[in-house]
């Protein structure tokens, strides 16, 4: 065991868990004023939520056993995880991983409520929650990380691309066509400070999601750490020109989201690609997001009302293929088409492919089971009208 790397998986794993106080601001930034309380309320709950079934179950079905697609028992409530030393080969005890991959799932169900808030009732998300934790992230993270199939298909993955961004921006997508669209839109921005407060947050969170995921405070956990500072920066630049071009001013909220693309593209390669590859991944990022919140959503005509599905899914599948692209065998040690390798570009198509088909199925499921357990899904249209802020917490918004 190492104290210095057990400091700072410790230090990432808090980094971690105010990212979903981060994304509560940030969401009720950017959404609807009749929300505001109630979008900031729902990602609180699932802090809840999702730490007591990663504690349950969630982590013995994630790294538990050597299976396939899903791990083993053996590790319920972290029965038989020691707390002073490694069974996987780290320089950290299995607990301080166990807390550090507890994190992940926290955010990630937290981001797909962007994509229905204000629509879906409480009860019915609360449902669906439980079991697309169970059912679809624990899978995804023993596959990608766990060493299930993906990882033993040659598939990389530094810190979630496909296991936290895919995932969740295709699940919110798949239940904002299922749900359908607001009666009422009406959508304005309530609290660009918000936005900002909670983006900053997110931000500094970051670098201990992506950091963090060396395991260690060695030089991979500095090379994504610096990624992850460039991508985001260059992010920022590219849709701030866009959205002033496009719209005749830059906005601290757009600017302030950009940083949030930029974030996620770089996150499946954080530790795999060299600086400057990690800036042309942020300038991409943040076309990529700004275009994914208006031409996409606008010519396909679904409602994601905080663009989940824009930012996540699109810009995880963005990061992942070019990751494929920019990895470089020098600093990450994996190849990819920069190093003359086309082979991990293929596999991590392969890998966004699978995870699209599985994650779009498997919501499909639980979105029907979740109607037998808690119909309704959704609020009346007056309901709708009226506002969660009103029916659920007594405030009332003029």
């Amino acid at each position: 065991m190492n104290t210095g790397d057990l400091a700072w998986v410790l230090i990432s794993a808090a980094l971690v868990w105010l990212m979903t106080p981060g994304l509560a601001l940030f969401y009720g930034g950017l959404g609807e004023k009749r929300n505001l309380l109630h979008t900031m309320f729902v990602p609180v709950v699932i802090i809840g939520i999702a730490s007591i079934v990663w504690f349950a179950v969630g982590y013995s079905l994630a790294f538990g056993g050597e299976g396939t697609v899903i791990g083993n028992l053996n590790h319920v409530f972290l029965t038989d995880v020691s707390f002073t030393k490694s069974t996987k080969g780290l320089t950290i005890p299995d607990g301080a991983f166990a807390l550090f991959q507890g994190m992940f799932p926290i955010i990630t169900a937290a981001i797909i409520t962007g994509s229905i808030i204000g629509r879906v009732r409480i009860k019915a998300m609360i449902v669906f929650m439980i079991l697309w934790l169970i059912v679809i992230y624990t899978p995804l993270a023993h596959m990608v990380w766990g060493g299930g199939f993906l990882a033993q298909f040659g598939a990389i993955d530094f810190a979630g691309g496909t296991v936290v961004h895919i995932s969740s921006g295709v699940t919110g997508l798949v239940l904002a066509l299922l749900i359908g669209h607001r009666h009422n839109d009406k959508h304005i921005p309530v609290r660009p400070s918000y936005v900002l407060i909670g983006g900053a947050l997110l931000w500094v969170g970051w670098f201990g999601f992506n950091s963090g995921s060396a395991l260690a405070a060695n030089g991979t956990a500095v090379l994504a750490l610096v990624n992850t500072w460039l991508a985001s920066s260059a992010s920022v630049l590219t849709w701030g020109v866009v959205e002033y071009k496009m719209r005749g001013r830059a906005t601290l909220s757009g600017i302030t989201s950009a940083g949030v693309a930029g974030l996620v593209v770089i996150t499946p390669a954080a530790g795999f690609v060299a600086p400057w590859a990690a800036v042309v991944m942020g300038l991409i990022g943040g076309l990529v997001g700004f275009a994914g919140i208006t031409f996409v959503k606008n010519s396909f005509g679904y409602d994601d009302t905080l663009d989940a599905f824009g930012i996540h899914g699109i810009g995880g599948a963005v990061g992942a293929i070019l990751t494929g692209i920019f990895a470089d065998k020098s600093v990450g040690g994996v190849a990819g088409l920069v190093n003359g390798d086309v082979s991990l570009l293929g596999k991590q198509l392969v890998a966004i492919l699978f995870t699209v088909v599985f994650v779009t199925i498997g919501t499909l499921i639980l979105a029907k089971i979740t109607a037998v357990i808690a119909a309704p899904l959704r609020l009346t249209e007056e309901e709708e009208e009226k506002g969660y802020d009103a029916i659920m917490h007594d405030l009332i918004v003029e």
